[in-house]
């Protein structure tokens, strides 16, 4: 009786270990394989029937449709150029180059994915909504007050992350690494 106890014991805690170590890696990202470029990070087979189990669950249950390999792809950035996480009481500039791509949008939205309401109903900015003075490079203010220029309203303040697409991109599933001087920076302004 004492050996079926510990056989009972030992194989509940490894459930428990193995249900815990897969909720965790599913709600961090989209499984293995990911690219980083600064504070941006990537998964490019997220998308594909080359994913991993982890990122076909992050996509399931995010019920997303991710960019196929041909599409394009999507960077994530949780943290400025610091690594400090974003803070949703704090102003930031989002500036510099970005890798060649047809079109581009950039979007504010929840670490759970939904995007983050505001009084003017505005989300995100696309390439062709904004001003540039040199075509590869942006300049974007995200803040919860009106900015000159590219401005992206934060709304309340609620933790956020921001997502970029760079749609029809040379940038490919097949990159294992970019370079973090091809996609903006991040940096952190003033904060209340």
């Amino acid at each position: 009786m004492e050996n079926f106890l510990k056989t009972l014991v030992t194989a509940a805690l490894g459930i428990g270990l193995g249900l815990f170590s897969t909720w965790l890696a599913v709600e961090r990202g989209y499984g293995f394989g990911a690219v980083t470029a600064g504070p941006w990070m990537a998964w490019p087979k997220s998308g594909s029937n080359e994913a991993d189990p982890y990122a076909k669950a992050v996509v399931a249950r995010s019920a997303e449709i991710p960019l196929g390999l041909a599409e394009g792809l999507m960077f994530i950035a949780r943290q400025d150029d610091t690594g400090a996480f974003l803070d949703p009481k704090c102003d930031y500039r989002i500036s510099g180059p970005l890798p060649p791509a047809r079109t581009w949008t950039l979007t504010l939205m929840t670490p759970r994915g939904a995007l983050i309401e505001n009084r003017l109903g505005r989300y995100g900015v696309t390439a062709s909504e904004i001003v540039r003075e040199r075509r590869d490079a942006i300049d974007i203010v995200v803040s919860r007050y009106a900015s000159p220029g590219a401005w992206l309203p934060l709304g309340e303040a609620v933790p956020f992350v921001l997502t970029l697409r760079l749609y029809d991109t040379i940038v490919r599933a097949s990159a294992t690494a970019i370079d973090a001087r091809s996609m903006p920076s991040i940096k952190r302004g003033t904060c209340e």
